[in-house]
């Protein structure tokens, strides 16, 4: 390596390997790892679940648990963050190197205002007054694009939405001016709309701020939008690193190019057609919703909040209607008032021809038998105390169709069986289990009772690319063959188009359009069902450069 190279790297891993001691014995979690993050550029780490990539992104912070044990080099500017003593090390992070985690509500402390937990950084590396740290505190918050900071400086996290919240979080990254950005999964409970804001930013923190950028994602839509350079692991080492043009258009291991093919796309194909309805309901609609509004009670005399607003829409039986829209917009709270979670504030929304305004809950119990729910975390729906064999029986339990834990296992193991998973399996407990095979066991709890509708809300969202096409494949096997109908709940067009045989869209509680998937996006006629189009990220770095200048100087003319 010559020495204008490493003078224009900011990061140098060299024969990087972690271990990490366990009671089962020893994991080796990275093998032979080197790279290099130049300055101005964004490195995206690429894989599945278990690939190494974030222990890898760790390193450079040292933030690996004591059990770990490493070997090799991890140089930040100069210095071997594996070599230097705690009080170095916590000298560097801030000022050196910086970490965007994915969930910025776990980030943040929620009994402080943001400002305050901005100005606690400033003030753990320099000598300055509290008036000094708050007013850097305020310009941080107005240059990551926080509305009115000078007033917003001293909200809490609560009072900020998720994509402001991760602002904040970018925020507190950059007030020390680190040369180096670790982003762990930045984007990723993020609606389309706000993770393309939050790319942005990102890209500004390169541009602007001068700062390198290690991006840890599996979204490869992402990578094609933000990404200079990519490397790709793969249990534990480096397959392929190559610049982002040339990845896309000519990867050259076998495992990248089974990681590109699994990213979803629009094709806006039609989808079979519904399945079921002479067997389920003779036609009648599953779901009916007219004129539905829904709100909640305002605190200490506020106003009600109007979540959902004078929505009509319908579910047949054996129909995958996808419901989309941003953050906020009311999708989840439709689905909890299907399921009989939230109550319905005005209008009519029928469930099996059963009125649910006004419902008591001796009415809407008997419903629920019939009424599934996948939810987007499989990891806190499952009691950690239970077997996954026992998650899986609870509702059958529960509503009385099997009389006890042992009777409950033949059909346990026929769902573990149907969801494709070992019937082994359900002696496991929900940790010992990946993330893609929790998905499919809480897709097996819901599907317990042979349920005439399934609530999906957001149930891939988190799952690595490869494991998302997997359950989405398995998903639609399922739904052809069982016909139950389901309310697809997310924020990813590209999954709504591969499962959903109608859309809805919502923007703000309210109905943007709705009709036949391939109709509605791949011709929209309302502008806000164009923008989430336009901010969907696509798995083509030029294709995707195009788009964002598009979206770009479709925003400047917006007034």
């Amino acid at each position: 390596m010559t020495e204008s190279r490493v003078e224009s790297d900011a990061v140098r891993i060299r024969d990087l390997d972690v271990t990490f001691a366990t009671d089962g014995g020893d994991v080796h979690a990275v093998r032979d790892v080197s790279l290099q993050v130049r300055r101005r550029e964004v490195l995206a780490i690429v894989g599945e679940s278990g690939s190494g990539k974030t222990v890898t992104a760790k390193t450079i912070l040292r933030l690996l648990p004591e059990t770990a044990l490493t070997s090799g080099a991890v140089v930040l500017d100069g210095t071997d963050v594996l070599r230097v003593s705690g009080q170095r090390m916590r000298e560097l992070r801030g000022t050196d190197v910086a970490m965007v985690f994915q969930e910025p509500s776990t980030a943040l402390n929620p009994v402080f205002p943001v400002g305050w937990q901005i100005a606690e950084g400033l003030r753990a590396h320099a000598r300055i007054s509290r008036a000094q740290a708050r007013t850097r505190a305020v310009d941080i918050l107005r240059r990551v694009g926080i509305p009115d900071p000078e007033t917003r400086v001293n909200y809490y996290p609560h009072q900020f939405s998720g994509g402001q919240k991760q602002r904040v979080v970018i925020a507190m990254a950059l007030v020390l001016n680190p040369s180096v950005i670790v982003a762990d999964e930045p984007t990723t409970a993020l609606d389309v709309t706000v993770q393309a804001e939050i790319l942005d930013l990102l890209r500004r923190c390169r541009d602007e701020f001068g700062a390198a950028v290690v991006l840890i994602t599996h979204n490869m839509g992402v990578v094609a939008d933000l990404a200079d350079r990519v490397s790709v692991m793969y249990e534990g080492r480096v397959v392929e690193t190559a610049p982002v043009e040339e990845l896309f258009s000519a990867p050259r291991e076998e495992y990248t190019r089974r990681l590109l093919a699994a990213v979803p796309r629009l094709t806006l194909a039609a989808k079979p057609a519904p399945v079921g309805q002479a067997r389920r309901t003779g036609g009648e609609a599953i779901v009916a919703a007219h004129g539905l509004v829904i709100e909640y009670p305002g605190r200490l005399a506020q106003k009600a909040f109007r979540a959902v607003d004078d929505v009509d829409f319908d579910i047949n039986a054996g129909e995958v209607l996808g419901l989309v829209g941003e953050s906020g917009s009311g999708k989840s709270t439709i689905g909890r008032a299907i399921a009989g979670l939230t109550r319905v504030t005005d209008g009519s929304l029928a469930v099996f021809g059963t009125e649910l305004r006004g419902a008591g809950e001796r009415r809407l119990r008997p419903l629920r038998r019939d009424i599934g729910f996948v939810f987007q975390d499989p990891a806190t729906s499952f009691n950690p105390l239970f077997t996954i064999a026992q998650a899986i029986a609870e509702p059958l339990l529960v509503h009385g169709a099997a009389s006890g834990a042992a009777a409950a296992r033949g059909r346990v193991d026929e769902l573990l069986e149907q969801v494709q998973l070992p019937g082994a399996f359900g002696d496991r407990f929900p940790h010992e289990l990946s993330g893609g095979q929790r998905q499919r066991a809480s897709l097996a709890r819901a599907l317990a009772l042979d349920p005439k509708l399934l609530i999906a809300d957001e149930p891939t969202s988190a799952l690595d690319v490869s494991v998302q096409a997997r359950v989405l494949e398995l998903f639609a096997e399922l739904q052809q063959r069982l016909g139950f109908a389901c309310l697809f709940i997310t924020h990813d067009l590209a999954v709504v188009d591969q499962v959903a045989h109608r859309v809805v869209v919502l923007h703000r509680g309210r109905i943007a359009e709705q009709g036949p998937t391939p109709e509605v996006l791949g011709a929209p006629r309302d502008p806000d069902t164009r923008r989430l189009l336009a901010s969907l990220p696509v798995p083509d770095p030029r294709e995707q450069a195009a788009r964002r200048a598009a979206r770009l100087a479709a925003e400047s003319r917006r007034p």
